[in-house]
């Protein structure tokens, strides 16, 4: 995908006061794959920021009205200061959703007003429950250019009754996630805090040419299933395999994780669909439960349908440049028996072990690959080749077709009067 980088000029408009005295409103400007011929506010359609106002059919009327301009420039709906308790809205073609710094979508807590959507086909049943799912609570299917943004505004999920529902097994339905793409393309997510998830924060599926960039994703440690950012779950069992939309090209970027119960990066579970060229680099994992993880043993399963002889191939990981500090399990990397895991390869990392450390440190079975200076010593699986050139464990060369997007230069006159 190559979007034309266009320069836009920003006309400043001269606002008059009551007074007879004018001012020149102030700009608002950000990047995105697409700028906007309209914009409106949601002040416009009735939405009162006052966090105890329910916006639900306000969003919904302000994304149907903008939606008559999808083919005359597309239009952005401003969110501006304040407290906007909502329930789900669905979204728009040619749209973008831009949150001022000040502004909170405030998920609504009233699980009974929540509508239920169909299991993901490539699931077959929900993750929580085995019947639909909550819809998701900005949510849109079969759509192109869209772009959700801000200054660094907030979607709060208010999770917290989500999840005590969860644990005390009282859902009929899987939990929703904040924001859910499906069957879309050229989709922004950016610039953005999101908070307290019912469930995974960002979900876009069977969708393409996907950017998220500059998001801040926080929950308790403790929150059940509020995984940040979930692309790479292609299917479960039999539904994955049957539905076959892999998961593919996917570029991770500049990550800062903290996540004590969790990795950094899962690759899974549910990958039946396939996973391929997935590119990780410049990570950050902090207090994490784990670094070099690999099993085959993760033990959940759709229904009884399976099929327990459906193996996959599991091949090709590089792992190069890290280093890890006061780590107290170097590796545990399990394949399946008859089944290995093959074509993994580490050079020049070093793991800096915990005090506590387990005394022996690889933990390794049905693996085959090759390491190049690993400390400490790998297992026998991993044979060392020292240093020899040709053990790199190189990083892909070749480009993305993501890597050439370039982001334009939006802007818009905010009225203050």
């Amino acid at each position: 995908m190559n979007v034309m980088e266009v320069t836009v000029v920003v006309v400043m408009v001269l606002m008059i006061s009551a007074s007879g005295e004018g001012r020149v409103a102030a700009p608002i400007e950000y990047s995105a794959i697409s700028c906007r011929g309209h914009t409106a506010s949601i002040l416009e359609f009735g939405g009162v920021g006052d966090g105890k106002t329910l916006n639900t059919a306000a969003f919904q009327r302000a994304v149907n009205e903008l939606s008559k301009y999808a083919s005359d420039g597309g239009a952005q709906l401003f969110v501006p200061a304040g407290e906007w308790l909502t329930g789900s809205f669905n979204l728009t073609s040619h749209f973008t959703l831009y949150l001022h710094k000040h502004a909170i979508l405030l998920a609504s807590q009233d699980i009974k007003s929540w509508g239920v959507v169909d299991p993901l086909p490539s699931y077959g049943l929900g993750r929580d429950a085995a019947g639909g799912r909550y819809i998701s609570l900005t949510f849109g299917t079969n759509l192109t250019d869209v772009v959700i943004t801000g200054e660094n505004g907030t979607i709060d999920g208010e999770g917290g009754v989500w999840w005590q529902q969860f644990h005390k097994k009282k859902l009929k339905y899987t939990r929703p996630y904040l924001i859910e793409i499906m069957h879309s393309h050229k989709i922004q997510i950016s610039n953005l805090t999101f908070l307290n998830s019912p469930s995974w924060n960002l979900h876009p599926v069977y969708s393409s040419d996907i950017i998220i960039k500059g998001i801040t994703i926080l929950a308790p440690v403790t929150s059940p299933n509020t995984d940040g950012i979930n692309p790479v779950k292609s299917g479960w069992d039999e539904y994955g395999i049957k539905y076959g939309m892999p998961t593919k090209q996917l570029t991770i970027r500049r990550l800062t994780c903290v996540s004590p119960y969790s990795a950094a990066i899962a690759l899974g579970s549910e990958m039946s669909g396939e996973i391929e060229d997935v590119r990780a680099e410049d990570i950050k994992a902090v207090n994490t439960e784990s670094v070099f993880w690999m099993t085959g043993n993760y033990g959940s399963h759709a229904d009884i349908h399976y099929d327990p002889n459906a193996l996959p191939e599991i091949k090709g990981f590089n792992y190069r440049d890290v280093v890890e500090e006061n780590v107290t399990m170097a590796a545990r990397l399990e394949g399946i028996s008859g089944d290995p895991f093959t074509g993994i390869c580490m050079s020049n990392v070093t793991i800096g072990m915990a005090k506590k450390a387990k005394k022996y440190p690889w933990t390794c079975s049905e693996i085959k690959g090759i390491t190049s200076r690993v400390v400490p010593q790998p297992c026998s699986l991993l044979p060392d080749k020292g240093r020899d050139k040709r053990v790199m464990c190189d990083f892909p060369t070749d480009t993305l077709p993501i890597d050439d997007l370039k982001l334009q230069k939006c802007s818009y006159v905010k009225n203050y009067l």
